[in-house]
């Protein structure tokens, strides 16, 4: 290998030890090839962050202005706030969307880590000046189509943005930080955020404006979660059957899905009589639902069977990317 890629990796080795580095330790073979993959990796998921953000910051901008400030509408959180301000005040959208999320990118770097702030400044530098230089034209003034698509081309940013690492949007740190230190939850703490916004919006705006400018929020809230989490929903199916061995093997060969199976006891009757049983434990997307109860009928009609949804998976036989932690 040629000694600057050799450097490198050694490096790479070094820093997902924390060891200090020493010319006198000598590497493997297998030690190097193992530093090579997770440079590749390191690699590949640096090109990949840049990417997301890239696509993030391109649908934010497209959704800012070519549907929601030309017809004075807003969103929730920090980009809301912006547009209200430069609605009102006559103030350039770009560099408030700078100045109102620099508070929220110092407060990231504080509760979050250093390479969530980097990121962050870069994304909404990025949306600055793609608002500020990128012509992208005008859509549409239908005031519904822009309320949804607008909502919708926003949502799609902020959602690439956090698979990217990032944020566009700082209210979600603060609502991290107030939700730590006040007991309530997140999205509690947004709702009031929010809350605030909308009801200046109806005021200082128009009534029509803020109620249209909800259904933006709402489009881009759901738009945020399909891009995070995944269109597809999964749901655990937890099964208990005098059938569980055909069942099992049912759920690994027609299903095409991994099982977990605990060892527990039935209990019931008034002499606590019990006996021991396999209990099987899947996770199927909701599409399969179906499938699968139409799957256990045939196999065990009276199998007890407890569904749940969740909200993301991880590993195993679940072909999905989740959203990695930075």
């Amino acid at each position: 290998m040629n000694p600057f890629w050799t450097n490198i990796v050694i490096q790479t080795i070094l820093r997902k030890k924390e060891r200090p580095f020493d010319k006198r330790t000598q590497y493997s073979s297998f030690e190097l090839a193992k530093g090579f993959r997770e440079l590749k990796l390191l690699i590949w998921n640096v090109i990949k962050d840049i990417l997301l953000i890239l696509l993030g910051i391109t649908s934010a901008s497209f959704g800012l202005k070519g549907f929601l400030f030309p017809n004075k509408f807003i969103d929730g959180g920090a980009v809301g706030i912006s547009l209200l301000i430069a609605e009102l005040a006559q103030l350039p959208l770009p560099i408030l969307l700078v100045l109102i999320n620099l508070p929220f990118v110092l407060l990231g770097f504080k509760i979050i880590g250093k390479q969530f702030a980097i990121k962050t400044i870069i994304a909404i530098s990025g949306l600055a000046l793609f608002t500020a230089f990128v012509p992208f034209p005008e859509i549409t003034h239908d005031k519904l189509l822009v309320a949804v698509f607008g909502g919708f081309f926003l949502g799609a940013g902020i959602g690439l943005s956090v698979r990217g690492g990032s944020v566009i949007d700082g209210t979600e740190i603060l609502a991290i930080y107030l939700s730590r230190k006040s007991g309530n939850t997140i999205g509690d703490v947004i709702m009031a955020i929010n809350i605030v916004i909308f009801s200046a919006a109806a005021y200082l705006l128009s009534l029509e404006t803020a109620l249209y400018s909800m259904i933006t929020y709402l489009s881009a809230s759901k738009t945020v979660d399909y891009v995070i989490e995944g269109i597809e929903e999964y749901t655990a199916f937890t099964i208990i059957s005098t059938h569980s061995d055909e069942i099992r093997e049912m759920i690994i060969q027609k299903m095409g899905r991994g099982v977990t199976v605990y060892n527990g006891k039935r209990g019931f009757g008034k002499h606590g009589h019990s006996n021991e049983i396999d209990i099987i434990y899947t996770v199927i997307t909701r599409l399969e639902i179906s499938k699968l109860n139409e799957e256990i009928e045939k196999l065990d009609a009276n199998a007890f069977v407890v569904m749940s949804s969740i909200k993301d998976t991880k590993g195993g036989m679940i072909k999905k990317r989740p959203l990695k932690d930075h």
